[in-house]
């Protein structure tokens, strides 16, 4: 996987992700970094800063680490945790990575997303994640729909979100093991998912814009289940 930045590379160093070989400006001065690189004995690769500009939109800050994969954890290790959270092709990492920050915050058990048609963990998710990344746990899976019904066999309740034919998200209860799934950008969740839901809820709105950011959403409806259950 490639990740750059120097946040994200302090972040790779301090959680001992395996690093196979770090791209550098000849400007860069971070010392820091350098002398981890350099007492670790890892392969860097002097690059032009045009040529890494162009390649990575100029965000890079001088570097860019090649790291080994994100490894994402299996379905049957979270069927036994109580709260998990499943993102219906989630497209935006800057969302992806917010939402991992606060379901850290708010001890949500595990994320699910799909392979296909889903953003996946990259450097953008690990930098707004803001270290939350390293302290969750990400599960991919190849279908939505039976992940859903593999949930519900195991005891979770499976609360949709969406504006039409549905409940205010304070109105219901989440007294049970919960999963809550969260729509993509624009088209919400998908028919297929929706028809899974056991409950489908929804955020009010009363200003003009009657939609709300995938990341704001998730963390209101989050944070209602976990007052919830803190209480029960």
């Amino acid at each position: 996987m490639i990740v750059f930045g120097k946040n994200v590379a302090k972040e790779v160093i301090a959680n001992k992700v395996k690093i196979n070989k770090v791209f550098l400006t000849k400007t860069f001065d971070d010392r820091g970094i350098l002398d981890f690189l350099e007492k670790n004995n890892i392969r860097r690769v002097i690059i032009d800063k045009k040529e890494m500009d162009l390649k990575y939109n100029g965000n890079h800050q001088g570097i860019v680490l090649d790291i080994e994969d994100f490894k994402y954890t299996n379905i049957d290790e979270v069927l036994d945790k109580d709260f998990v959270l499943l993102l219906d092709h989630l497209e935006d990492p800057h969302n992806f990575g917010a939402i991992i920050r606060t379901a850290e915050a708010a001890g949500v058990d595990a994320i699910i997303i799909p392979k296909n048609r889903s953003v996946e963990v990259n450097s953008t998710v690990m930098k707004v994640s803001a270290g939350a990344l390293n302290n969750s746990t990400i599960v991919e899976v190849s279908n939505l729909v039976n992940t859903i019904e593999k949930l519900k066999k195991h005891g979770f309740w499976v609360y949709g979100t969406d504006m039409t034919n549905s409940e205010v998200y304070t109105d219901v209860k989440y007294d049970s093991k919960v999963a809550l799934v969260i729509g993509a950008e624009g088209p919400g969740i998908s028919k297929l998912v929706r028809e899974k839901c056991d409950f489908v809820v929804n955020i009010p709105m009363v200003g003009k814009i009657n939609s709300l950011n995938a990341s704001v959403a998730a963390g209101i409806i989050i944070y209602e289940v976990v007052r919830q259950k803190s209480r029960s």
